[in-house]
C-alpha cells in the first residue's frame, strides 16, 4: 500500500486520522476550518473519490471525509459486521467524536443511505444534503444482472477478491470519460484493494444490499426511508449522472416525489462516478448550494423537523 500510494499522493495530498472503534482503525481527512461538511462514500471507493471537492471546499468550511471500516485507509477485518446499521453507527461515533454540529452531508452510493440513516435519527444536526447517484430507501427492482452475480458465492470470492474485477470493471464503466481514468487515478481507486484480504468490504457492501425483506439489513433501510420524510424540509442539492446503470433516472425520480424542494442538476454525460466524469461542474454547483441555502436553514425554527 505505501509503495502504491507513492502513484497517487500527488492527487491525495491529505493528511490522515484515525478514530479508534473498538480496536479497529477509522481512518477519516479533516482539512480546513468553518462549518462542517462531512463526504461520505460507496463501494468500491473510498475518500479518493471526493479529493477535487475536499481540495476546494477546505478553502472555507471544515471538510470531513471518512473510510467506511473496511475501505481506503481504514483496517479491513475479516470477522465484523458489515452491515448499513454498524456503517450509520461508525458515522455518527466520528461526528459525535469530533463535536460537529448543523453540518452538511454529500453523499454516493453507499453513502446515501449510511448518511441518511444518520440524519433520520439526528435530524436537527444535520443543515442540508448533496446527493450523488445514491438511494435511501428500498429499491429491489433496480438491482442489475452486474450486481445479482455478485452475490453468487463462487463469483464473489473467485471474481471479486481474488481478482478485484468489482473494482476493476467499475473504472471502466462508471466512469464516461475514460480520458479522466488516467493511471494515477487508478492506482488512487484500487491501492486499498490491492489483495484477497483487504477486498472483504468490497463483497460484503454488495451482500449487504436487501433484495427481500428477510434480509438480515432491510429493518435498517426502512427505517431510513421512514425517516426521510421528517427532512423534506431541509436544503437539498441532486446531482445525477444520468448514464448510471444502477442507479437510474427512475431512482432520481424517487428522490424528487421525496424531496420535491431539491434542486437538481442532471448531467447527460455522466455515469456513476460522476465525480469524475464532471467535477468540475459539480464543485461550483456546490458551493453555490452551500452558501446559499446557508440563510434558508438559519431561517428556520431549530425545532422544526
Amino acid at each position: 500500500m505505501a509503495l502504491a500510494q507513492d502513484r497517487f499522493k500527488a492527487l491525495y495530498p491529505f493528511d490522515s486520522h484515525w478514530l479508534d472503534l473498538g480496536g479497529l482503525r477509522y481512518h477519516y481527512v479533516d482539512e480546513g476550518r468553518g462549518e462542517p461538511v462531512v463526504l461520505l462514500h460507496g463501494n468500491p471507493t473510498w475518500s479518493f473519490y471526493y479529493r477535487r471537492l475536499i481540495l476546494d471546499l477546505r478553502q472555507r468550511y471544515r471538510v470531513i471525509a471518512p473510510d467506511h471500516i473496511g475501505c481506503g485507509f481504514s483496517d479491513k477485518p475479516q470477522r465484523y459486521a458489515y452491515t448499513l446499521e454498524r456503517h450509520i453507527a461508525n458515522v455518527q461515533a466520528l461526528i459525535e467524536r469530533l463535536g460537529l454540529a448543523r453540518l452538511s452531508l454529500v453523499m454516493h452510493d453507499w453513502g446515501g443511505p449510511i448518511g441518511m440513516g444518520y440524519a433520520a435519527r439526528h435530524p436537527h444536526a444535520v443543515a442540508r444534503f448533496v446527493v450523488l447517484n445514491t438511494a435511501a430507501f428500498w429499491m429491489p427492482r433496480f438491482m442489475p444482472l452486474r450486481l445479482r452475480l455478485c452475490l453468487v458465492p463462487v463469483v464473489s470470492e473467485w471474481a471479486i477478491r481474488r481478482f478485484n474485477l468489482f473494482a476493476r470493471s467499475a473504472l471502466a464503466v462508471a466512469c464516461r470519460h475514460q480520458e479522466r481514468m488516467t493511471p494515477e487515478v487508478k492506482a488512487g481507486y484500487l491501492a486499498p484493494y490491492d489483495s484477497y484480504a483487504n477486498r472483504i468490504a468490497t463483497v460484503r457492501f454488495v451482500q449487504d444490499i436487501p433484495r427481500t425483506k428477510s434480509h438480515t439489513s432491510y429493518r435498517a433501510l426502512e427505517a431510513v426511508e421512514q425517516g426521510l420524510a421528517q427532512l423534506a424540509r431541509h436544503p437539498m442539492l441532486i446531482i445525477w449522472g444520468a448514464r448510471d446503470p444502477v442507479f437510474t433516472t427512475a431512482v432520481l425520480r424517487s428522490w424528487q416525489e421525496r424531496f420535491p424542494r431539491a434542486i437538481v442538476k442532471s448531467l447527460e454525460d455522466a455515469g456513476h462516478y460522476v465525480m469524475e466524469d464532471a467535477s468540475e461542474r459539480i464543485i461550483p454547483w456546490v458551493n453555490e448550494f452551500l452558501t446559499k441555502s446557508d440563510s434558508h436553514f438559519s431561517s428556520k425554527d431549530p425545532h422544526e423537523k
